[in-house]
């Protein structure tokens, strides 16, 4: 059984959301984690994974609104993003992705 946790809300001048619960599924299986959120500006879209009594790991980051500016380190992770939405795809499970999942988003200035 790997259990999956999603942070809730993190609230600014932007705001990011997240559905709050668990996620509880099996080895192998695909699991899918949303995120939404309200920004005026185009931003750049983190996702983490948190270990109890770890800093948090990175995972990847995407461009919001375009289609380029991705960087996913490992093949079993796929990101899709819209204007005011991100998910987070891990495909083929294993029991080391039990952790806290959470997604950031920051203005892309560049």
């Amino acid at each position: 059984m790997i259990l999956l946790y999603s942070f809730p809300e993190c609230r600014g001048e932007d705001s990011v959301t997240q559905p709050p619960g668990y996620v509880i599924t099996t080895e192998g299986e695909q699991v899918t984690l949303d995120c939404t959120f309200n920004t005026s500006n185009y931003p750049i879209l983190y996702w983490y994974r948190h270990y109890l009594n770890q800093a948090p790991q990175f995972i990847l980051w995407k461009k919001a609104r375009t289609w380029s500016g991705e960087q996913i380190p490992n093949n079993r992770y796929a990101s899709t993003t819209s204007r005011i939405s991100t998910k987070l795809v891990i495909q083929r499970l294993t029991l080391s992705d039990t952790a806290l999942y959470y997604c950031a988003l920051s203005d892309d200035t560049q």
